[in-house]
This record gives structure tokens, C-alpha cells and sequence, in this order.
């Protein structure tokens, strides 16, 4: 607030000499069309922002996730994430994202009732995973498969109807993990596993992928629960790519299906959904211990590219790698240190230490541990874009939701600055040089 009681910002347009005041909103925000009235003369489009990739623009007003990058925070409906994946499952993480509020005993019971009695899916989708390649990547395998669900379920078009969204996001929830099950097994040319109700979320996940035979498969406690960590951590980030891309889509009032295929296409990129991935291809190109000092310099000479290090809103140590840190012993106790540790951990400890990582903030994210311990566990490296896609499918569901509920929101359709040939005639042919 200003000096004169006003919450308001002045502009003077130099090319008229006019002033203009205009409202800011929620602290230090100030709406885009009320740009537009800033002309030279009445006949103008009006002013525009212009923001390639949108990093300082705000689509929208979220109640979900609230991320304070300068001071490492995450919470989800207002619950620090550290609560959250010390004390809650993934499934009642999942309601406290859909519902807003955490779940009474009763209310959670239901909805992990409705969650397990929608895994299964139609028995035409096996004949698709059956269509694929043998080495298709299992994501996608994925994106297709969910994108096809959309042609199943017709009542998924009935956007307005508040127990049709509901019955689309039940859906979505209880079969991801078990269309990314279908796609591992296809890969792997083995016979796929049905899921079985008895089993929790993460566990019945498990079943599905590494069942052999007839024999009753339980999995590790420690191993469910680092998973279902995992899942809780992953759950939403706010508007990032692919959460924008489910938006967008969604905008346009496709149904969830579709629009859950085009935010799994975002993700799918190396730059989003393929971190983890990369950090792993790094480590193994390290190799010891011995070689990261030599590796280290060919960063500080822009030779090499660090990792799983910095973050485009972090500017602290990202929340969710610490905790993944945590889980990560827990899953060596059982599964046997992963040799590329000891590389991980000598690289964060120059990264926290030394002038030139600190400086630039390059303090390790979510996916410089989450790699190491998926490859611990089993899990091939192009199932990590997936297993990022079974848990954020939750947050793309409740951002898609809001988007809809949201009165301001219409369909997306930003702007551009054209920049190329004016006005030309054609030439026919005969007559071009």
C-alpha cells in the first residue's frame, strides 16, 4: 500500500504522455487486460506482456499447491510436504489434493474402496498393449492407453455434472498403475498380472510388475512404503509444463481422458518428466568417485551439465530431496547399496560446500535421488517418466477440476507479436525467381 492509501500502480506512456493507473491484486499482482487500455490512439490493439515460456506470468488462482522457492517450502492444501510423507499415504494425499480437506477415517475408507474396485480395465485395452512393439517405450505405451480410456467411457463428456467428473477421476487414479504395469510387462514379454483387491495401492503396483507365476507375490513393507513416499512427493508441483498443458486442454472442455494424454505428453520431455533419467546417464558416465573432481571442473568451464542440481523455482535446497534422501538408506537396507551412491553423495557434498554450486543456488532437486532409488528397486529407466505419471495424474486431475469450477477461466488462447512479412502479393509460379 502506498503512501496515499492506494494499492494501485501508475504508468505514464512516454509516447502520449498519458497516465495510467492500474489495481494490483493479491499482494503484487496486476491483471494483463487491464494493460490494454494503454493506447496511442483509439484504433490500437492495446498494450500486451510479453513472456516467452510465461516464467513471470499467472494463468490462475490455485488453492492447491503453494511453493515458496526461496525458502524451500511445499504444501499441499496447506500441509508442509514433510507432514505429508511422514505421516499420510499416498491415497489420502491424494483425497486432501481432490477434496481440499484430509479425509476422515470413514471418508478414506470409501475412497480407497472405490480406488481398488476401478484398477481393472477393459479387456480391449490388453489387445492394444498387444499392438505395440515389443520394445515400444513404456510411456508411450502409457499416454496411449489413456488416451484410448476416453473412447470407453462417453459419460466423460458430461463436464458438468459433479458425480460424472468424479466417477472419470476414480477411474483415472485406479487405473494408472495398472495400464503402467501392462506397458512394463509388455516390454519385458511377460504374461500380464491382474490386480488384486486384497493389496494396497503401491503393493498391488508392485504385484502387477513383478508377479511370477501362480505364487503370491508380497512385497517389501519397506520397499511399499518408500514407493508410496515417492508418490506422495510427486503428487503435484503447482503450474508447471505439464500441469499447464492439462489446463489448456482442458480449457477447450475435453474430457479428462484426452486432456491427462496431452499433460503425460508434456512430461514425457527430457527437460520435464526425463530428469531423473538424465542423472543416472550421468553418474554412469562419472563412474567413481576418483573421476568427479575432473567432471566438477568441466562444469565450472560450462563443459559439463551438473544434474538433478538447481531448479526453476527452487532457490533452496528442494523440500522433496531431502526427504527422498531419507528414503533412499531405508531402500539400500534392503535392496544393497546402489554403487552410484557414493558419486551421488560426493557430488552433493561439493555442490553444498563450494562457492561457485552455492552461489548459483544449485542445491540437489527431487530427481537426483528418485533415479538411484527406482533403479535400486527394480525398475528400468524408461519406467521413470511413468512412475512420475501414476502419482502427479492426482494433481493434474485437481488442477483440471479447479480450472473447470473456476468462473474467470475460458478457453486458453494466448497472444503473439507477429514479426513476419507484411502485406505481399502472390506470384505465380511461372514467374518466381
Amino acid at each position: 500500500m502506498g503512501d496515499d492509501g492506494k494499492n494501485t500502480l501508475s504508468i505514464r506512456d512516454n509516447r502520449t504522455g498519458r497516465d495510467y493507473e492500474i489495481d494490483i491484486h493479491d499482494g503484487d499482482v496486476i491483471r494483463a487486460m487491464d494493460l490494454r487500455q494503454i493506447k496511442v490512439d483509439d484504433g490500437d490493439f492495446g498494450m500486451m506482456a510479453y513472456d516467452p515460456a510465461f516464467t513471470n506470468t499467472a494463468s490462475t488462482r490455485s488453492t492447491i499447491t503453494y511453493i515458496d522457492g526461496e525458502n524451500g517450502i511445499l504444501r499441499y492444501r496447506g500441509y508442509p510436504i514433510e507432514q505429508l510423507a511422514e505421516r499420510s499415504s499416498h491415497l489420502e494425499v491424494a483425497y486432501l489434493l481432490l477434496k481440499g480437506e484430509l479425509p476422515g477415517q470413514a471418508e478414506l475408507d470409501d475412497f480407497v474402496h472405490q480406488i481398488t474396485f476401478h484398477t481393472y480395465v477393459h479387456e480391449n485395452i490388453t489387445e492394444l498393449v498387444g499392438a505395440f512393439r515389443y520394445d515400444a517405450h513404456a510411456m508411450g505405451m502409457v499416454t496411449s492407453m489413456v488416451a484410448a480410456l476416453s473412447t470407453f467411457y462417453p459419460d466423460a463428456k458430461e463436464l458438468d455434472d459433479p458425480k460424472a467428473r468424479w466417477i472419470q477421476i476414480i477411474r483415472l487414479v485406479a487405473k494408472l498403475p495398472t495400464l503402467a504395469a501392462y506397458a512394463y510387462r509388455h516390454h519385458r514379454g511377460l504374461p500380464l498380472v491382474y490386480p488384486e483387491n486384497e493389496l494396497s495401492y503401491t503393493a498391488n503396483f508392485l504385484s502387477m510388475l513383478f508377479k511370477i507365476g501362480g505364487r503370491e507375490y508380497k512385497p517389501n513393507p519397506v520397499l511399499e512404503r518408500a514407493l508410496d513416499v515417492l508418490f506422495i512427493l510427486h503428487a503435484d508441483h503447482e503450474q508447471n509444463c505439464s500441469t499447464t498443458a492439462m489446463r489448456l486442454i482442458g480449457s477447450s472442455r475435453a474430457d479428462p481422458y484426452c486432456s491427462l494424454a496431452g499433460a503425460m505428453s508434456a512430461l514425457y520431455g527430457p527437460l520435464h518428466g526425463g530428469a531423473n533419467e538424465a542423472v543416472l546417464r550421468m553418474l554412469n558416465r562419472i563412474g567413481s568417485v576418483d573421476n568427479i573432481p575432473a567432471f566438477m571442473e568441466g562444469v565450472k568451464k560450462k563443459e559439463e551439465r551438473l544434474m538433478g542440481f538447481g531448479h526453476r523455482v527452487y532457490k533452496a535446497y528442494d523440500p522433496r530431496a531431502s526427504i527422498i534422501k531419507r528414503t533412499a538408506d531405508e531402500v539400500f537396507e534392503v535392496t544393497g547399496r546402489n554403487p552410484l551412491l557414493d558419486i551421488a553423495l560426493e557430488l552433493e557434498k561439493i555442490a553444498l560446500s563450494e562457492d561457485y554450486f552455492v552461489e548459483r543456488n544449485l542445491y540437489p532437486n527431487v530427481d537426483f535421488y528418485s533415479g538411484i532409488i527406482y533403479q535400486a528397486m527394480g525398475f528400468p529407466v524408461e519406467m521413470f517418466p511413468v512412475l512420475f505419471a501414476i502419482p502427479r495424474t492426482v494433481g493434474w486431475l485437481a488442477q483440471w477440476e479447479e480450472m473447470l469450477l473456476d468462473g474467470e477461466q475460458r478457453i486458453a488462447r494466448p497472444r503473439q507479436v507477429y514479426v513476419g512479412q507484411d502485406a505481399r502479393d502472390f506470384v505465380p509460379i511461372a514467374d518466381r525467381d
